[in-house]
C-alpha cells in the first residue's frame, strides 16, 4: 500500500519560512519523480514544483514561487522536501505531495493528471 504523508505546515508571518516533508512507503522511491501541489478554499490545486527521480536532479517551478521555493529529494530517507522562504499570505493553502508517473519533469507536470499518489496534505497559513 502506497503512503504519502506531508509534515511541516503550520502558522507563519509573512517573510516567514517553512520546510515540508513528505515521506513515502510502499513504493520504489527512486523510481518516481516527486512533486508539491497546493489548492487554497475555492481555488483549483496548483502544481508548485517537481522533481526528477534522482536526489539533486532537475526540477521545475510555478512561477509564483520561482526563486523563494526549493524542492528537493533524500532517496536514502524515502523523503521529498520543500523549503519556503519569503512566505507570503497568498501561499496560503493545502500542501499536498505526489508521486508522478514518470521518473522525469515534462512540461506535463503542472498538471495533477501526472501523478499517480497522493498525499492527504499539510497546512500552511501565512498572516499578514
Amino acid at each position: 500500500q502506497v503512503q504519502l504523508v506531508e509534515s511541516g505546515g503550520g502558522l507563519v508571518q509573512t517573510g516567514g519560512s517553512l520546510r515540508l516533508s513528505c515521506t513515502a512507503s510502499g513504493l520504489a522511491f527512486t523510481d518516481y519523480a516527486m512533486g508539491w501541489f497546493r489548492q487554497a478554499p475555492g481555488k483549483e490545486r496548483d502544481g508548485v514544483a517537481c522533481i526528477s527521480y534522482r536526489s539533486g536532479g532537475s526540477s521545475g517551478y510555478a512561477d509564483s514561487v520561482k526563486g523563494r521555493f526549493t524542492i528537493s529529494r533524500d532517496n536514502a530517507k524515502n523523503t521529498l522536501y520543500l523549503q519556503m522562504n519569503g512566505l507570503k499570505p497568498e501561499d496560503t493553502a493545502m500542501y499536498y505531495c505526489a508521486a508522478a508517473k514518470y521518473s522525469l519533469c515534462s512540461a506535463s507536470w503542472v498538471h495533477g493528471s501526472y501523478f499517480t499518489y497522493w498525499g492527504q496534505g499539510t497546512q500552511v497559513t501565512v498572516s499578514s
